[in-house]
């Protein structure tokens, strides 16, 4: 078994989530990069030891609208590390910008609510009983400030909506866990300089990742069912 922390980032290929992975190697954990084609995966990881000489990072072929593809995945991160303790679920898509709820694309929204919502479910699904093992575990979801039910407007529903209902299932996964040292909770990287960019001045993708860490690398009197953007609770 690694004796360092764990952890495993979907969508880690570039951009944001590439990031994340990057500050969490920084931090001294060891970091499973994953993308939904495994030659990108190896790209990322490669790129990681390059900068980070020393860093232990393994690379993962994880599709989140995959179930078999999620399910080992994290099979393989416990044969290779014999643990998980993080779990960042960066992976998601923006596909309906411009588009009306009244004036819906149905097939866009279904996969967004796939990746966004589900798969981020089934990632979470998987990690929990491994967390479990060693009494440990932080689980973070990429979420948006479009996912505020407080200051929701009209405009790319199925994105907001994805990420309302990612929110609502960090609340439950909060909840379900209060009695293990699992902390889970949502974070907005804000307007992030990505290929997701929705417009406005963006910062850059390790900006925002420096804003996010701490959840990820919270102590055990933490916050948990939050969403942050920064350390700032943004309104459910």
């Amino acid at each position: 078994m690694s004796e360092r922390r764990v952890a495993l980032v979907t969508g880690a290929n570039r951009g944001l989530g590439h990031a994340l992975a990057a500050g969490l190697s920084r931090h001294g954990l060891s970091v499973v990069v994953t993308a939904r084609d495994e030659r990108d995966a190896c790209e990322a990881a490669a790129r990681l030891r390059v900068q980070q000489p020393g860093s232990q990072v393994e690379a993962h072929q994880l599709d989140v609208t995959d179930p078999a593809s999620v399910f080992r995945a994290f099979a393989e991160t416990r044969r290779s590390f014999g643990r998980l303790d993080v779990l960042l679920s960066s992976a998601g898509i923006a596909i309906d910008r411009g588009r009306s709820a009244s004036a819906l694309d149905m097939e866009k929204v279904r996969a967004t609510l796939d990746t966004n919502l589900m798969g981020a479910w089934r990632c979470a699904a998987e990690a929990i009983p491994l967390m479990r093992e060693n009494d440990y575990g932080r689980i973070v979801h990429v979420s948006s400030g479009m996912g505020s039910l407080a200051n929701m407007t009209s405009g790319s529903p199925a994105y907001r909506v994805s990420k309302a209902a990612l929110n609502a299932l960090t609340r439950v996964l909060a909840d379900e866990v209060a009695q293990d040292n699992i902390l889970v909770n949502s974070a907005s990287p804000g307007v992030t300089a990505t290929r997701m960019n929705y417009g406005g001045e963006a910062v850059s993708p390790e900006e925002a990742a420096k804003g996010m860490m701490w959840l990820a690398t919270a102590p055990d009197d933490g916050p948990r069912g939050g969403f942050f953007q920064g350390r700032s609770v943004v309104p459910w």
